[in-house]
């Protein structure tokens, strides 16, 4: 397809494809082809050829306007999901099963991962067996905060009874080397799932139950992103919880 505004352009100012290409430094033959067939110039040699012509280089060449978009998301965003709800367990026990040096789980309850994958304990043992750290801190059923996002979902006391589950479905894991069980009583903005280096979020929306609400997949990627935003708050919650004796 042609770019009928480039040529315009280029008629409206008497340039040739050999005049543009000389200062721009590139091959007449490449002039010809962003004429002809549409192509779109690398972005330093379309800046280039835009300032030679006196024209606004996304009006030329409206794809760069597109992949400079494309640039602006994190390099550490590996997927969106709408809703927890759209993945299955399989992606939790994939991520936890992949973990060579950490595990942290910072939830309120979480209790799907054990309904719907009734191995996790053994999963979480094997992981610990072979050096790899894990700690996991669920909700305070008898905090406030906790029983607040209760009467926030309008699940009434469900919450609270989901929190004292899990606390038992992980109690067993409290004896394994290597393995933390902490309670907490924080007002959770996000679930947290990590391992290593990789990460689930599930963040939290008012009035919705996690289920609903959107999880991002992150990959750590250099130092100061978003992976280490959410792993420093992890950390935070971890100082102010309380241990869970076995």
């Amino acid at each position: 397809m042609q770019n009928e505004r480039l040529r315009a352009v280029m008629e409206a100012g008497g340039w040739t494809h050999a005049a543009l290409a000389d200062v721009t430094g590139v091959d007449p033959k490449s002039v010809e082809r962003w004429v002809n067939l549409g192509r779109t110039p690398r972005r330093a040699t379309a800046l280039a050829a835009a300032e030679a012509l006196g024209e606004d280089v996304h009006a030329l060449w409206p794809a760069l306007r597109q992949a400079r978009a494309a640039r602006a998301v994190s390099p550490e965003l590996v997927a969106l999901y709408g809703q927890r709800a759209d993945l299955p367990v399989s992606v939790f026990v994939d991520l936890f099963s992949q973990a060579r040096q950490r595990i942290d789980v910072l939830v309120y309850a979480a209790v799907f991962l054990h309904e719907a994958y009734p191995r996790l304990n053994d999963l979480l043992h094997q992981r610990a067996d072979d050096g790899c750290a894990v700690r996991i801190a669920v909700g305070d059923a008898d905090d406030p905060n906790v029983q607040q996002r209760g009467r926030e979902e309008k699940f009434g006391h469900g919450i609270e009874s989901r929190c004292r589950l899990a606390l038992l479905h992980y109690r067993p894991l409290t004896d394994v080397p290597g393995i933390e069980l902490r309670t907490h009583g924080t007002t959770l903005y996000n679930s947290l799932y990590r391992a290593d280096d990789q990460m689930l979020l599930n963040a939290h929306v008012w009035g919705v139950n996690a289920y609903g609400a959107p999880v991002w997949h992150l990959r750590r990627h250099g130092d100061g992103g978003m992976f280490d935003t959410y792993a420093g708050s992890f950390d935070a919650v971890w100082e102010m919880a309380h241990p869970v004796e076995g």
